[in-house]
């Protein structure tokens, strides 16, 4: 009696529970504005200078963010010279290499679409040393890859870098054939039709930052850039990372911490809490519209460096991304069915042709498999970068 007695007031409680529950929409979350995102680096040196403009988008939305368009975009001197930035289409606007004046400060301009006027505070420019070393260590059975820099005059002290990565890999299987559209029979598969050996590729989406400050020497060590698994396709022949640096400003750096802690550090009570991101880019004529972004004046320097498979723990297995087993078999002639196994699995079907199947000197069938087993052109592309060098 006792027992039965407890379960009811457990069903009671669960009752009055669920009736308690009530959704939580703060307002935020339908929020119809969309603030101005500005990125990118007023460039001193030789390189271009790319500025990129987009909005805000709201939580709830499905809508992905997309570059702001139909804008007047210009570099400006302090009390002299403005620069004008070409636009180059979904929110980015570009002008060759300036080579500013580093004894100046400069800004960004902007006039959106919708006749509102932006500006950037006047920054001065810092200079970034060159890139020492790019290199990596075995950190938890993976590769951790680092930079190593510095700055012989102790004035850079707070760094930004980004990279873009790109990787050689190969389909499970190499078909060596093809179906012919027009003929609809299975032929040899030409080179121009090539699906073995492909390249891809990614760019950073985390915010990578350092500083030296609170060392004696203007020194980074082996600063972790990204971590690269053992089993990632990135490392199954020949990997390759081009890192670009940037030297900031305290303030800079400030910002991109911030940035790096609402973005990348939140998800428990233990973790950094959000902050205000106060950039140095302003509405000239509503200065309390909040705009994303901060513009800073630097050279950039720039270094790539390749890893090969070679380079690595030879028991590094890349994991491929499709359950593919073992190719399958299909014979002109099936002698279980008596049915053209060849013409319905792969000329008609979606099998791709691997190998053909010989009895006494003649071709009875082909093995076959999917076209993400065979077919590397799904996931990447078979031209080989300008920049390529195989080991």
């Amino acid at each position: 009696m006792k027992g039965k007695r407890y379960i009811l007031i457990l069903l009671l409680l669960a009752g009055i529970y669920s009736t308690c529950k009530k959704p939580y929409n703060p307002k935020i979350v339908d929020s119809p504005n969309h603030y101005l995102v500005v990125e990118g680096v007023i460039n001193n040196g030789n390189d271009s200078t790319i500025i990129k403009l987009s909005r805000t988008v709201n939580i709830s939305g499905n809508v992905n963010t997309s570059g702001v368009d139909n804008c007047t975009v210009s570099v400006e001197a302090e009390g002299g010279t403005a620069y004008s930035l070409t636009p180059q289409g979904n929110g980015a606007y570009v002008t060759p290499g300036l080579n500013l004046d580093a004894s100046k400060k400069y800004r960004v301009h902007i006039i959106t679409n919708d006749s509102k006027e932006y500006a950037s505070d006047y920054v001065e420019v810092k200079k970034t040393q060159p890139i020492d070393s790019i290199g990596f260590y075995i950190k938890n059975g993976d590769a951790q890859v680092y930079v190593n820099t510095h700055d012989a005059t102790n004035s850079s002290r707070y760094y930004r870098w980004n990279f873009e990565e790109t990787w050689k890999f190969h389909s499970k299987y190499q078909s060596s054939y093809m179906v012919d559209p027009v003929k609809k029979e299975v032929v040899a598969r030409p080179f121009s039709e090539s699906s073995y050996y492909c390249f891809a590729g990614d760019k950073s989406t985390t915010i990578v930052i350092g500083s030296s400050a609170k060392l004696t020497q203007d020194v980074i060590f082996q600063q972790p850039l990204t971590t690269i698994a053992s089993t990632s396709e990135k490392v199954e022949m020949r990997y390759s990372i081009l890192l670009k640096q940037y030297a900031l400003t305290k303030e800079a750096y400030q910002f991109w911490e911030n940035m790096k802690k609402n973005t990348e550090q939140l998800g428990s009570i233990f973790d950094a809490q959000p902050s205000q991101l106060t950039g140095n880019i302003h509405n000239l004529k509503d200065p309390a519209e909040p705009v994303i972004g901060y513009i800073s004046v630097t050279n950039i320097q720039s270094k790539r460096v390749f890893i090969d498979n070679a380079d690595l723990p030879r028991g590094w297995v890349p994991k491929y991304p499709y359950d593919c087993g073992p190719p399958d078999t299909a014979l002109f002639f099936n002698p279980k069915t008596h049915q053209n196994d060849v013409l319905s699995m792969i000329i008609n079907g979606s099998g791709i042709p691997i190998t053909d199947v010989s009895q006494q000197n003649s071709t009875i069938g082909y093995t076959y498999s999917s076209i993400e087993c065979t077919d590397c052109r799904i996931r990447g592309r078979v031209q080989t970068p300008t920049f390529w060098i195989e080991r």
